[in-house]
């Protein structure tokens, strides 16, 4: 478990490092202000945190789809037409001397 989390806030900050900041921000601020009883701290904190999941949401939305994979086409066919080849067998008998 330990080393899933760094790889996936790694990947995470690669991928949106504006969002990731600003969430980062948004809840140390609201943590901060909520343990020391500053409310606007925690205020400004939650506002943060909240705009920048906003954010995220409407960037979601708005990706476009990937497009479809094109159809791969085969020049040959994927099995031979044509009966396969009998088996070698070699003759365990002594050649002729």
């Amino acid at each position: 478990m330990n080393a899933v989390l760094p790889r996936f806030l790694k990947s995470t900050y690669r991928k949106e490092p504006l969002i990731s900041v600003l969430m980062t921000m948004g809840v140390m601020d609201a943590l901060i202000g909520g343990l020391n009883d500053s409310w606007s701290l925690f205020a400004f904190g939650l506002g943060t945190a909240g705009i920048a999941l906003g954010f995220k949401l409407w960037r979601f939305q708005q990706r476009r789809p990937l497009p479809e994979e094109p159809v791969v086409q085969h020049y040959l066919p994927s099995r031979s037409s044509s009966a396969p080849l009998p088996m070698l067998s070699v003759s365990k008998k002594k050649p002729p001397l």
